[in-house]
């Protein structure tokens, strides 16, 4: 069975001071989803479901969507607050989104084939979506445990972080057989001379080797995850409701919390792709930057579409 894609692209961008969803990075105007694409297309994947906000829908549609209906099945999915498992409410004053497990778990009803999700401002490489659509399309590996197996693109954290100020990195363990052990979710990494460091509990400062494998986002599910994800954001809720603060839930901690009940495994597929994001305003140009410079190679067509 071909495999769905999964963009995540209902984020606010407060720290890069827009939608950047949306915005135009390449030499013709193309967004990074349309690399996105353009590779998923190659991959083999046959779906792609759009994870977005109804307040910019006309926009999306206009600059990304339409491009795609012809060349593959397309959906759209809202990430809306009130949008949760039953016997749950959004809180007073609540505008912030509930964060990518949400966002995941709120494609439930239109996925239920195996699926990857990515975040829509990342560019991830040719060679990570053919691994992981090569790993969602392989006859079913029994283990003993009969757990669904999962996968998740690793890259070294050195050639994730931003030149221009701290962003979030989920830093994982794999042990000897290639398995995610644990992720941890860091919320203050940075580079630091050649190499990196992040802010850990109680301000102690931990400094980075470089090649430490790191999870962007990318990962391969089963539509087994939407239940293991909806337990995770029930006990989410019960705590939010709690101490009405503003936090996020986020899949690098629902993903650690699965591997630790033991519910799943998780294979960790490393790539030697280049990666890039754009986090903070001054990301763009580095972006625009190294898409010329593919293009320039020939990796990509200019413009994208319109080969094909």
């Amino acid at each position: 069975m071909n495999p769905t894609l999964l963009i995540l692209a209902a984020g606010m961008g407060r720290r890069y001071g827009g939608p950047k969803q949306i915005d135009r990075f390449g030499p013709s105007g193309e967004t990074i989803m349309d690399y996105a694409l353009y590779d998923a297309l190659a991959a083999g994947f046959a779906k792609v479901v759009f994870v977005i906000r109804h307040d910019f829908e006309s926009d999306f549609r206009a600059v990304v969507g339409g491009k795609y209906e012809n060349r593959v099945s397309v959906d759209y999915v809202f990430q809306e607050l009130d949008d949760l498992p039953p016997g749950f409410t959004v809180p007073s004053g609540r505008t912030k989104p509930w964060g990518t497990a949400h966002a995941i778990w709120c494609a439930r009803r239109c996925v239920q084939e195996p699926f990857v999700s990515i975040n829509a401002d990342d560019y991830y490489g040719k060679s990570a979506f053919g691994a992981v659509a090569q790993h969602l399309m392989r006859p079913a590996v029994e283990n003993p445990e009969r757990l669904p197996e999962y996968c998740m693109v690793g890259y070294p954290v050195l050639q994730t972080l931003s030149e221009h100020g701290a962003v979030a990195r989920a830093i994982c363990e794999v042990d000897e057989e290639g398995f995610l052990k644990v992720l941890v979710e860091r919320t203050h990494v940075e580079r630091s001379g050649d190499t990196g460091r992040y802010v850990a509990e109680a301000g102690k400062v931990c400094v980075l080797q470089g090649d430490e494998v790191v999870s962007m986002n990318m990962w391969g599910f089963s539509p087994a995850v939407f239940d293991q994800l909806e337990r995770h954001l029930t006990r989410f809720l019960e705590v939010q409701t709690r101490t009405r603060d503003n936090s996020e839930c986020v899949i690098p901690v629902a993903l650690n919390e699965i591997l630790e009940e033991k519910a799943a495994r998780v294979r960790v597929l490393p790539t030697s792709d280049a990666w890039f994001g754009v986090t903070h305003a001054k990301d763009r140009l580095g972006a625009i930057e190294s898409i010329r410079e593919m293009v320039k190679r020939g990796e990509y067509p200019s413009p994208i579409w319109s080969c094909g």
